[in-house]
């Protein structure tokens, strides 16, 4: 839905929260669970849809009859896709994900097959006048990269598909922007991370040439098309477990011309001093299916763990004890859980800034672990969960 707020941005919900990795099993988890959706938040307005797509499901819904099918459902159900999370390339739901969720990255042509091929849909769902964005993998996992030659590698990758982007446009006049996902023990894992990776290599003079021989234009065109194609999806919960102010990255993004096409409106968990108690209950949260990257502070050291069993064990041999966040989207209208917290707060500060200038044109909730979550922090069904989620952002907005 758009918002009547500086810049008017779009709000929605990710559909990575269904599983389903064919897209039969998505279209059906659409059919199910938007419509309902709708009718709670958006009765009387167009609603988005924040649609994500595994490397299958884009195979197969690029073919013209399933694409033709989608398009009429949108239309009849006054619906419109506005944002793709590419990011999950396979599995997200059921099984084992943990680092594989990154697999294949930027290091790997599939990525940008993949990719090109998400463009390619948006671009079809794309209604006119509305920009569109596809959030993806902030590069690689970390511990995967290697050296210069795997940055090399996905910095070409990335500027091949902003060229596509470019092209794509040229041709349809609908602009899309690809937007990278900071993220905990990533390669993209900081904001200074990101600003430097940008600066350094996607903005450097080499890959503005690149960009100018892949679409034929002047180094001057290539340099703002390329600030217009390529940016980064804010990840409020991300931001939060680096102990990094969501509002403050946005101005650092912006004052040195970093484009910021979607933010994804998360919660992660707190716990202000970690010990035995807080540790027993957050066991519950290590699911087995996704990486619960944890950060520590204690006093001015910061202390990062890949997951939460490395982080038990640094609790109980002592070498662990100050504030914890960990990567587990947990429900944004609850700010706490007894002994543990959530970090809603920053999430609020950023809804209130929303309030006051636009910083992003795409806003998307992005709780995708109701099927893994503890039973007492489910509602009676996830659509049900999904809604309340966006009035609550609505009446963080006020709007």
């Amino acid at each position: 839905m758009r918002l009547h707020l500086p810049g008017s941005p779009h709000l929605s919900y990710c559909t990575n929260i269904h599983a389903g990795e064919r897209w039969a099993e998505i279209e059906a988890a659409l059919r199910k669970h938007v419509l309902p959706i709708k009718a709670e938040v958006s009765p009387d307005q167009p609603m988005g849809i924040g649609l994500r797509l595994s490397a299958t499901a884009a195979d197969e819904l690029a073919k013209p009859e399933a694409l033709a099918a989608l398009k009429a459902f949108l239309a009849q159900s006054d619906l419109y896709v506005f944002t793709i999370n590419a990011f999950p390339y396979g599995n997200f739901h059921g099984t084992r994900v943990k680092e594989r969720v990154y697999e294949p990255d930027w290091r790997d042509e599939r990525r940008v097959l993949f990719s090109n091929k998400a463009a390619d849909i948006l671009e079809a769902l794309l209604p006119e006048g509305v920009e569109g964005s596809i959030s993806t993998v902030p590069g690689a996992y970390k511990d995967a990269i290697n050296g210069p030659i795997d940055i090399a590698r996905m910095v070409y990758h990335l500027i091949r598909h902003a060229a596509y982007l470019y092209r794509l446009a040229e041709e349809t006049g609908k602009h899309i922007s690809l937007a990278l996902e900071p993220e905990p023990c990533c390669f993209l894992e900081t904001i200074d991370e990101a600003i430097d990776f940008f600066n350094d290599h996607l903005f450097a003079r080499q890959s503005v040439e690149t960009f100018r021989r892949l679409t034929d234009i002047s180094s001057r065109e290539a340099r703002e098309a390329l600030r217009r194609h390529l940016g980064i999806c804010l990840d409020v919960c991300h931001a939060s477990v680096e102990f990094e102010d969501p509002v403050e990255c946005l101005g650092r993004l912006a004052a040195v011309g970093i484009k910021v096409p979607k933010i994804q409106l998360s919660s992660a968990l707190r716990i202000p001093v970690v010990n035995a108690n807080a540790a027993e209950l957050l066991a519950r949260f290590d699911d087995g299916v996704y990486l619960h990257q944890t950060v520590e502070v204690q006093a001015d050291r910061v202390t990062r763990y890949r997951d939460l069993p490395e982080a038990f064990d640094a609790l109980r041999s002592g070498r662990a004890g100050g504030e914890w966040r960990v990567h587990c989207h947990v429900p944004l209208f609850q700010a706490d859980y007894g002994a543990l917290q959530s970090t809603q707060q920053p999430l609020a500060n950023l809804l209130a800034a929303c309030k006051r200038s636009a910083l992003a044109p795409h806003l998307e909730v992005e709780t995708y672990t109701w099927d893994v979550l503890p039973a007492d922090m489910r509602g009676i069904d996830v659509s049900s969960d999904i809604a309340r989620e966006l009035k609550w952002v609505r009446s963080q907005l006020g709007a």
